[in-house]
């Protein structure tokens, strides 16, 4: 699994990439964990408000810092 988290580096981003590994932590879950900061990168997805967290190629949000129950979701 790869888990791609879009963003330029704000704190919402930061809180983002910490949430995520957090429950991959607790859960047991493996996953590779990207940030990208490419500004290009990010918009070929489509997303035009950052943070935003893509699963395997697919964008799950954007614009706000998942819960850790969208996470498990995702992970599951």
């Amino acid at each position: 699994m790869k888990i791609e988290i879009l963003g330029t580096g704000c704190a919402k981003c930061k809180k983002t990439k910490e949430a995520i590994e957090k429950v991959l932590k607790e859960n047991g879950k493996e996953a590779e964990v990207v940030k990208v900061e490419d500004f290009e990168t990010i918009l070929n997805y489509g997303v035009m408000i950052t943070p935003a967290v893509v699963v395997d190629g697919e964008v799950k949000i954007a614009g706000k810092v998942p819960t850790e129950e969208d996470i498990k979701e995702w992970v599951a």
